[in-house]
């Protein structure tokens, strides 16, 4: 899969090689001293597109243990819309150009990216390399190369990164995770996951480019399914066939349309998912030995709703999935708690992802995927 960066992404990587050294234990351990005296992390917001508008700023004024401290863009005219509505203050606000200087900025102690696909390696490696925690927005790259390489970078700088899946912070998922693990409704032989919308807006938009996605409905809902999968059965897949399908090649002329595959795992559970940008999915449902549970809606922002064979209704109180996700990230590092969506989960799941497009170019042939013992699994 063809990586594609703002700027060379050799050279950005081999960039401030010799200041490693330092950036792996003083920054760190600096910041470490100073969030211990932190009630709250600043978060910087790398990118104002609708999630951060609509989605991660709002969150961020309910948060407990962090809060919008800045802002980085490359529209100047978003400089002051954001800094009169939410009083950031000019020297924490950044570009694309000098975001670098951020490492300056005791203000900030978490950078998000929450950029295009192909820019999360680039802006994810250059907050690490400022010192600064990561949470780097799904999915975590445009290849497994990708993934590698922030991980890479933020252990030498000794930083904390987390992937931004909102859906393990909140109650349903959490519940869900509980039958899995307990056998509520025993052993699970089969899992479907559905996460699809219909794309009618703009064909020029990012997410149908695929040098700057990376691919189609896969990359952008398909994680979800796949995650489905994962946490209702307990397991990682070790094997995965797949195909794809295009009933609107005039508009998706660039990027996957709909995909389906279907998981093996090691137990002998079974497992389906379906992706698209060119209809409405969203559910998620398991079978086991002794019932089943289902929710539906599953992934969107909530409120969710799920139901079990035993007559149960599935039901808890709305919050901000963002608020509970970034509130959780913080409290990993400002109290070591266990990180719910580590990066290695990230990269999981891109392993996954680029063995479905392998499928689908092998005409749907089983690929063999190989994971050590509890690899990508959260706290």
């Amino acid at each position: 899969m063809k990586i594609i960066s703002r700027r060379n992404f050799n050279s950005l990587t081999a960039k401030g090689l010799g200041g490693a050294a330092l950036l792996s234990s003083a920054p760190f351990a600096c910041a470490m001293g100073a969030n211990q005296d932190k009630k709250k992390l600043g978060i910087a917001l790398v990118g104002l597109g609708s999630y951060s508008t609509y989605q991660l700023a709002p969150a961020l004024q309910d948060t407990q243990y962090c809060y919008l401290a800045g802002i980085v863009t490359g529209t100047p005219e978003k400089e002051k819309i954001w800094a009169d509505k939410y009083g950031i203050p000019e020297k924490n606000i950044y570009n694309y150009q000098n975001f670098d200087d951020i490492a300056n900025n005791e203000d900030i102690d978490v950078v998000y990216v929450v950029l295009p696909n192909s820019m999360h390696a680039e802006f994810s490696i250059r907050a690490a390399k400022a010192g600064k925690h990561v949470i780097c927005e799904k999915p975590m790259g445009i290849s497994v190369e990708e993934c590698t390489a922030i991980i890479e970078a933020c252990n030498e700088a000794g930083v904390k990164l987390g992937m931004g899946y909102r859906l393990h912070s909140e109650p349903y998922t959490q519940q869900v995770k509980e039958y899995v693990k307990e056998k509520t409704f025993g052993d699970i032989l089969f899992v479907s996951a559905d996460a699809a919308y219909r794309s009618t807006g703009n064909p020029d938009q990012w997410r149908l480019n695929k040098e700057m996605s990376g691919g189609g409905a896969l990359m952008n809902m398909g994680v979800y399914a796949v995650q489905s999968t994962i946490y209702g059965t307990g397991e990682n897949p070790i094997s995965v066939a797949a195909q794809e399908f295009s009933t609107r090649p005039d508009y998706f002329k660039d990027t996957d349309e709909t995909i389906t595959a279907q998981f093996k795992f090691p137990s002998g559970a079974v497992g389906n998912i379906t992706t698209s940008h060119n209809f409405n999915a969203n559910a998620m449902y398991a079978s086991g030995t002794s019932g089943w549970f289902r929710l539906q809606p599953a992934n969107n922002y909530g409120p969710l709703s799920g139901e079990t064979s035993n007559g149960d209704t599935i039901k808890f109180p709305h919050e901000s999935q963002q608020k509970l996700q970034m509130d959780d990230f913080t409290r990993h590092v400002l109290f070591d708690e266990p990180n719910k969506a580590p990066g290695e989960m990230g990269k999981r799941d891109m392993v996954i992802v680029e063995a479905i497009y392998r499928s689908i170019a092998n005409g749907g042939e089983t690929i063999a995927l190989d994971f050590e013992p509890g690899y990508g699994f959260g706290g």
